[in-house]
């Protein structure tokens, strides 16, 4: 059976140039694209705000020539379905986190399957909405897909790159859902006192993390979740106890885990995209999973990691907010949002 197509078979996207540098004018285009023909799970959104993550500053760099359309943060409207979509209707407000191996989310309309997608919490408005997608999944993949923790889960959690998006809600939801301890890496003041509003029970210097994780935890951490592990397997090794279990969501160069073995510690990975990538029979489970974080949002459990919200949803607007990530020190998520107040 094939699906009903939308009216309009263009839209206008703001396109990453190669080989530009991010103070140059010409790092984002915009262009006319042509809108993917949708297939029967997918969904047609019209996009009111995104933001930017380390993946799209790593797709943006890895590009050799031509243009490319990023973007794997959304919140926006429902403007046409698939034959086969049970979920939503057109009108329906959601948010989700996308599929790397399709055109991102940076343009006026944008196709997605529904079985990755969530309803938009009621309590947040596009732009803090559009914040916490890819971190949310990232987080829940790796704390109950990963680890799998429960409810009931006792220990001790340490967090590395806390202050970043992935971080910032992982603390939220290891605190609201779990048992555990929460130690947080911070430096700066801003930054400690960030997740310490989370949530963190503790704080510790990334720079002197084997000194003061072991003055907090003499015995031991039991879990690691980070998003910095290139120099930091040897520390790992020291800081864990026997049986201890590490996420890693980064992509370092080269990783020698030998250090590892003598506690027989399991190294997971984590990447959100695996279940779009790959097409795997619970894809629907990130679905599922950010209609649940709603939940949480909109009792009042999880708050949204925002903190700047750029006006613009436009090749400028992209412009500025790759080169605050890409700086390294921003504080949560970074949001281009289309409507400021809705």
């Amino acid at each position: 059976m094939t699906s009903p197509q939308p009216a309009v078979t263009t839209t206008t996207a703001y396109l990453a140039q190669a080989g530009r540098e991010l103070d140059d004018p010409g790092a984002f285009l915009t262009s006319t694209v042509t809108i993917p023909a949708l297939s029967s799970h997918d969904l047609l959104v019209r996009v009111h705000a995104v933001s930017v993550n380390p993946v799209d500053i790593k797709s943006r760099d890895a590009m050799s020539s031509g243009t490319r359309q990023l973007g794997w943060d959304a919140s926006g409207v429902v403007e046409a379905v698939g034959s086969a979509v049970t979920r939503f209707a057109v009108g329906d407000e959601v948010w989700y986190a996308g599929d790397i191996t399709r055109p991102g989310t940076n343009a006026d309309l944008h196709a997605v399957d529904e079985r990755i997608v969530g309803h938009k919490p009621t309590t947040l408005e596009h732009p803090a909405a559009a914040a916490l997608p890819l971190t949310a999944i990232t987080a829940w993949e790796s704390l109950f897909d990963r680890f799998r923790l429960t409810a009931d889960s006792t220990g001790t959690l340490l967090v590395v790159g806390a202050p970043g998006g992935v971080g910032s809600i992982l603390i939220q939801l290891a605190k609201k859902l779990t048992g555990l301890t929460v130690i947080a890496t911070a430096a700066r003041p801003e930054t400690r006192e960030w997740v310490v509003s989370l949530g963190a029970d503790h704080v510790v210097d990334h720079r002197n993390l084997t000194e003061e994780t072991q003055d907090l935890v003499p015995e031991g951490v039991d879990y690691v979740f980070t998003a910095h592990s290139a120099g930091n397997v040897q520390a790992f090794a020291e800081i864990t106890k026997p049986f201890a279990q590490i996420t890693a969501i980064d992509d370092p160069d080269a990783l020698d885990l030998l250090p590892l073995k003598a506690k027989s510690i399991t190294w997971h990975w984590e990447l959100m995209f695996t279940r779009s990538m790959f097409a795997t029979s619970d894809m629907s489970e990130q679905g599922n999973l950010l209609d649940e974080v709603a939940r949480l949002v909109d009792d009042g459990t999880v708050r949204s990691t925002v903190t700047t919200v750029i006006p613009g949803l436009d090749a400028e607007g992209l412009r500025a907010a790759h080169q605050l990530v890409a700086a390294g020190t921003a504080v949560g998520k970074i949001v281009v949002s289309r409507y400021l107040d809705r």
